[in-house]
């Protein structure tokens, strides 16, 4: 059974990667920092070690590889030779190991490279795995987009990750919420191993936001606001341990760092599962 305890991971998506932001996030309690190669246009590692280095040493750093650079801005690649170098490159670039590597997006190779997919994931997860042993990150896991053409290549095959993270949130429909699900069980991931991004869908500003009120979602909603409850119900849709979540205000993550002192009222969210799976098969049928 998974912890209950939640954590804000302060995700730099689209980020600044401001060190104001940094040390703002430390003074809320936030230590741990979500990252990838291809952030900030495949700058991410550099710059955070150009305007943040000293203060690296006091989070646990994330990060993802999987995307390179290309003529176009960006290739996907489970190849075992690039992901390996894309390991090393993160090191580097970041003035030390990363703690955690997630494998990022593996469906988008996957799809192209039927039948041979299952021993394609079989590789590039070996890959980090072996990154792990040879102490290049401290360990790694797989952050997936869209897990559904996971599910059936999951098997002993496959090395197992130590973590896993999915979009989590009131946006996210059935079967992605469902096939999280289904790999969590799969890989066995317990307290601490579970994962989420993207709580608003990418914007906390959509008008989504002004016409549902996510309080509903919480025993004592009223003393949070529409967005606090939303990030905080995102925990239970799937139930994950930690979320990661992009701003480049202080104001805003620490608004999020205060919805973690709401209660979600599990009821009400195993409604809004069944009535999400009902209406898909609707959809479906």
């Amino acid at each position: 059974m998974r912890g209950t305890d939640p954590r804000v991971v302060l995700g730099l998506h689209r980020s600044r990667h401001e060190r104001r932001l940094l040390t703002a996030a430390l003074d809320l309690g936030v230590t741990t920092l979500d990252t990838s190669t291809n952030y900030l246009g495949f700058r991410s590692h550099q710059v955070l070690a150009r305007t943040a280095g000293d203060l690296l040493p006091k989070f646990t750093v994330s990060t993802k590889v999987g995307y390179f650079p290309a003529a176009d801005g960006a290739v996907h690649s489970l190849a075992p030779t690039r992901l390996t170098s894309a390991v090393e490159k993160a090191a580097k670039d970041l003035g030390r190991e990363p703690d955690m590597v997630f494998l990022h997006n593996p469906e988008h190779s996957l799809r192209k490279a039927v039948p041979h997919h299952r021993d394609l994931l079989a590789a590039a997860c070996a890959v980090l795995d072996d990154a792990k042993e040879k102490g290049l990150c401290g360990t790694w896991g797989v952050a997936s987009w869209d897990p559904s053409p996971l599910l059936s290549l999951v098997d002993v095959t496959v090395p197992r990750p130590s973590a896993l993270m999915v979009r989590a949130g009131l946006l996210v429909g059935a079967r992605t919420l469902d096939a999280a699900d289904t790999l969590i069980d799969a890989w066995s991931l317990g307290c601490g191993e579970v994962w989420g991004m993207s709580p608003f869908g990418g914007s906390t500003s959509a008008s989504v936001w002004d016409r549902l009120d996510p309080r509903l979602f919480l025993q004592d909603g009223g003393r949070l606001s529409r967005i606090q409850a939303a990030f905080r119900a995102a925990y239970h849709l799937p139930r994950v341990d930690s979320i990661a979540v992009g701003t480049d205000e202080p104001a805003h993550l620490g608004e999020l760092v205060g919805a973690l002192a709401g209660q979600v009222e599990e009821r009400t969210v195993q409604e809004y599962r069944k009535l999400l799976r009902d209406r898909s098969r609707d959809q479906s049928a």
